[in-house]
C-alpha cells in the first residue's frame, strides 16, 4: 500500500510536468521540468521494487537517465532562466 502511494505520487509528478508543458507554464529546458521528471520516475521505480514489471522498470529507468541529461544541460546553461514562458 505504501509503495503504491509512492508510485502514484511519482506518476502525478510526471503528469503534472507534462501538463504544465502543454499549457505553456514551464519550458522543457527548465531545471524544474527535468528535476521533477527524474524524481517522479524515481518514485515509480521505488514502487516497482515491490510489484516488479520489467517494461515499466525499463521505461522509468530511461526516464530518470534522460532527465539527468536535462539537469546536466541546465547546469551548463547556468541555471533555470528558462523556467517559464
Amino acid at each position: 500500500m505504501l509503495f503504491d502511494i509512492i508510485g502514484m505520487i511519482g506518476v502525478s509528478m510526471i503528469l503534472m510536468c507534462y501538463t504544465l508543458v502543454q499549457l505553456e507554464k514551464i519550458d522543457v529546458k527548465a531545471m524544474a521540468y527535468s528535476f521533477f521528471n527524474a524524481l517522479g520516475a524515481g518514485l515509480v521505480l521505488i514502487s516497482l521494487w515491490i510489484d516488479f514489471n520489467l517494461s515499466a522498470f525499463i521505461v522509468e529507468g530511461f526516464w530518470v537517465l534522460i532527465s539527468m541529461v536535462g539537469i546536466y544541460k541546465s547546469f551548463k546553461r547556468g541555471g533555470d532562466e528558462t523556467a517559464s514562458k
